[in-house]
């Protein structure tokens, strides 16, 4: 396996920008040396102008100290700049991808869905451009600072290496004492934001029915828990944040004391004495600084984990052979299927086959299967076994953004998205007026949205009451007509229709079969299924009857029992 494809994708993309890092890590070499200036001023001015009372040395010394404390202050803003530019390419490369992993999540996990992927991705922006990555930009410098100090003296040295072990000790100790706790916060935190998205989609019925404080008690005890781990966790860190600033001062302050000794005894100078303090303090700096950003650190770290397995259960779609445009002969072979999440098939072997044109009805009890069918047939769930075709090509082999302009798709639960209806109808691509106008005539919805305050430029929300269910469900039906689809699944069509909206229904479905348009049509009401070819009986799960509507109607009629005719159901398969 080549290192390219060992990496995890957001490992390739901040490699993509290892130039940048580079820059960085250069910027930082330069600021670090730069910071030595302090130190070296306050030793000649202590070493050589005092001694000497040469106030042209003072006023050299100063100005050359001033023009290289504005070279830090200009490297330091661009590194800085650097790093936003590097938080900001990584979102830019990644949002769409991630995007796209959200919506495949949703679709194959069940239960609420959560936009939190996307909030990591800007945890880890917001730590990359912020300070506390100067931290481990500069740590790999303290060394040169340690160094320094055997250089002046070797007691200087040993007195900063061993302050500083115990400032990286504390470090160490922070992240023993925190880690657990801030995961197990974050996945709480989590847990009852999904769970508050999940009771909103809700509010009507939770109004409705008193709902409310029951629910609010289940989201205050995640709430609860995150809150307590998290203060835990801030206590925690908190007091070895303290008990380090402490340290890091004590340390400065009896390196003094040091000094004075080495002093008293002519081994360094003053001026080295106050040049080491100065150096010692910016040599634990970067670990200080460690610890101080150490929560955001952790909070980045998980983030990063959560995205890469994210990106690891949905990856990339392959690039394929683009295929010549669809006709609309369906077919499935051995279809089994158990929906994600779970390990019991809802759909078990089932074998037919539909040609180009034809509309087919299914029914059957509840929970007999005819949704998991529906989604078998668009791929919305991949079978556990068997093939599902669309003029041939197993839906594996197509792309899904090639594939879903020629298909169409009425769910249950209508969503409109915010925008305008025009937008919805022409499913957020770009809106072409005659396809969108086509599709609503096509839904014979087309005056009705004429009445609508703006016609086809009303502002449609995820929460809007504009208009009512049976009114969204014909802009749904519109969508799912837009532009030229050669296969349309109807699932439960006219849950929500009154009796205008059921002729307009009827009407609807006589055209696509002039039109030529495969259709299957999900329904309890036999009414709308009076036009359909064929009949598909479900029941729990598997093919009970499947032939000519008029044939399996007097089955139904006659005897529940009673299979389809050998004849009928080579006609059904053929």
């Amino acid at each position: 396996m080549s290192s390219s494809q060992s990496l995890s994708e957001l490992q390739q993309v901040l490699k993509s920008c290892r130039a940048s890092f580079f820059a960085i890590g250069g910027f930082s070499l330069c600021i670090n040396l730069l910071m030595l200036t302090p130190a070296l001023y306050m030793l000649q001015v202590y070493d050589r102008v005092i001694t000497t009372g040469s106030r042209e040395t003072l006023l050299m010394l100063t100005l050359v100290v001033m023009f290289l404390l504005i070279v830090m202050g200009g490297l330091e803003l661009v590194r800085s700049r650097l790093l936003v530019r590097v938080g900001n390419s990584l979102d830019s490369r990644m949002s769409a991808r991630l995007y796209r992993a959200v919506f495949e999540r949703a679709r194959a996990v069940p239960g609420p869905s959560s936009a939190q992927p996307l909030d990591d991705l800007k945890s880890v922006r917001q730590f990359l451009a912020g300070n506390g990555l100067f931290a481990f930009f500069d740590a790999p410098w303290v060394p040169l600072y340690l160094g320094i100090l055997f250089l002046f003296d070797i007691w200087f040295g040993v007195f900063a290496t061993l302050a500083g072990a115990i400032l990286l000790g504390l470090a160490l100790a922070n992240e023993w004492a925190t880690k657990r706790l801030l995961a197990e916060a974050g996945n709480e935190h989590i847990q009852a934001q999904a769970l508050l998205t999940s009771n909103l989609r809700n509010a009507e019925a939770v109004h409705a029915m008193g709902m409310l404080p029951g629910l609010h008690r289940r989201w205050a005890q995640r709430h609860l828990a995150a809150l307590i781990k998290q203060s835990q966790a801030s206590d925690r860190s908190g007091s070895l944040t303290h008990l380090s600033k402490v340290l890091r001062v004590l340390a400065q302050s009896l390196i003094l004391g040091v000094g004075a000794l080495l002093v008293l005894e002519a081994r360094v100078t003053p001026g080295m004495m106050i040049a080491a303090s100065i150096i010692m303090g910016r040599a634990l700096a970067p670990i200080d600084q460690m610890i101080g950003s150490w929560k955001g650190f952790v909070s980045a770290r998980d983030a990063y984990q959560r995205l890469t397995r994210l990106l690891e259960q949905s990856p990339v779609e392959a690039e394929r052979l683009e295929l010549p445009a669809p006709r609309g002969e369906v077919a499935l072979e051995g279809v089994s299927l158990v929906p994600p999440g779970s390990e019991v098939a809802v759909l078990h072997d089932i074998d037919l086959h539909v040609t180009k044109g034809e509309h087919v009805g299914i029914v059957g009890p509840s929970a007999a299967g005819k949704t998991a069918l529906a989604r078998a047939l668009l791929g919305i769930w991949q079978p556990h076994s068997g093939t599902v075709r669309l003029d041939g090509a197993s839906l594996a082999h197509w792309h899904r953004d090639a594939l879903g302009p020629w298909v169409g798709y009425l769910p249950q639960d209508i969503e409109l998205f915010d925008g305008t209806v025009a937008e919805n109808i022409a499913r957020f691509g770009e809106v072409d007026d005659e396809k969108v106008v086509a599709a609503a005539r096509r839904a014979d919805v087309h005056e009705m949205i004429l009445r609508l305050p703006e016609g086809y430029e009303t502002r449609l929300g995820v929460a809007d009451g504009a208009l009512s269910r049976g009114q969204r469900q014909r802009v749904g039906l519109a969508r799912a007509l837009y532009g030229d689809p050669v296969l349309v699944v109807l699932d439960e069509p006219n849950a929500n229709l009154d009796d205008a909206g059921e002729r307009a229904l009827a009407q609807t479905l006589r055209r696509l079969k002039e039109e030529g348009v495969t259709l299957f049509v999900v329904s309890h009401r036999r009414g709308i299924l009076e036009g359909v070819d064929k009949l598909l009986v479900l029941d729990r799960g598997r093919m009970r009857l499947f032939g000519p509507a008029h044939e399996v109607m007097a089955r139904l009629a006659g005897s529940s029992e009673r299979r389809v005719s050998p004849l009928s159901a080579r006609q059904g398969r053929r």
